[in-house]
């Protein structure tokens, strides 16, 4: 088995499981951060270990738990304009951006269209609608919905040729307690629609986005930035810190080197090692 997903299976196995209405309940975030990590299995193992400690003040972090199951195999599609717009934004920062996908837990056979937009501060804001069986991803009512989340939000219109560009599947485990949530992704591969090339990930590696609710209003104050939470903590206390990556544009890059130098590039490479 992969590293990763052996440790990741630990952890979640570690953790006593609950349903996701109660997830839902436990991690409703008010004004929240969100940072990303790419943590070795080593210290995935150790912070994790002590997040689900039953001893651990305040209760131990518990697992999303559906039919039995504590992790899942996870898979997207993420959509682009032909001169991939989304991805560009999202290179240079721009402050309107978003990130258009769907999302499928082959476990559960879930389907969900997906707008992320950069909210306040930069945390990600997600707007989910559901997919039945035989809908299409950019089917009339989900195109309905995202004209509306577009329009109501930044005030623009949905960008025309959006078309499949990027495929991705990994193993993923979630973990959360009260105001806090670890979304938990090993073995992350992904696939150029175009070229059907892929690139799989560094087996050593977890893929972790901590989000960690502040309370009302906390990060709207001028000069206040959002806090750090307990995972964020222990995983600087083991020197590693918050790395821009995404599975869209960290896999895009890998998989198509002529596209402009990313930020996130080093990054990119510690995921992807023998990407071209």
């Amino acid at each position: 088995m992969n590293p990763a997903v052996r440790a990741l299976a630990r952890a979640a196995m570690a953790a006593r499981p609950v349903p996701l209405t109660d997830v839902r309940a436990r991690a409703g975030l008010l004004a929240p951060s969100d940072r990303g990590y790419l943590v070795p299995v080593e210290v995935f193992t150790a912070v994790a270990a002590e997040l689900t400690d039953r001893r651990r003040p305040g209760g131990a972090f518990v697992a999303l738990c559906h039919n039995g199951r504590r992790w899942f195999s996870c898979r997207s599609v993420h959509y682009d304009t032909p001169d991939l717009r989304s991805f560009h934004d999202h290179r240079l920062g721009r402050g309107v951006r978003y990130s258009i996908r769907e999302a499928l837990c082959e476990d559960t056979g879930e389907r969900q269209f997906e707008i992320e937009l950069t909210g306040g501060r930069g945390a990600p804001v997600t707007h989910r609608r559901p997919l039945l069986p035989g809908d299409a991803a950019l089917g009339p009512a989900p195109r309905e919905f995202l004209a509306s989340v577009l329009e109501r939000s930044y005030g623009i219109p949905v960008p025309e040729g959006l078309g499949r560009v990027l495929e991705t599947d990994c193993t993923r485990a979630t973990l959360v307690a009260d105001g806090q949530r670890l979304t938990c992704d090993a073995a992350l591969r992904c696939r150029d629609v175009a070229t059907g090339r892929t690139v799989r990930a560094e087996g050593g590696l977890v893929l972790v986005r901590t989000r960690t609710a502040g309370r009302p209003g906390e990060t709207d104050r001028p000069g206040e930035t959002d806090q750090p939470g307990e995972t964020d903590r222990l995983l600087g206390d083991h020197g590693v810190r918050a790395a821009e990556f995404t599975p869209y544009c960290g896999g895009l890059s890998a998989l198509r080197p002529e596209l402009a130098a990313h930020p996130s590039r080093q990054a990119v490479r510690a995921v992807f090692p023998t990407a071209g």
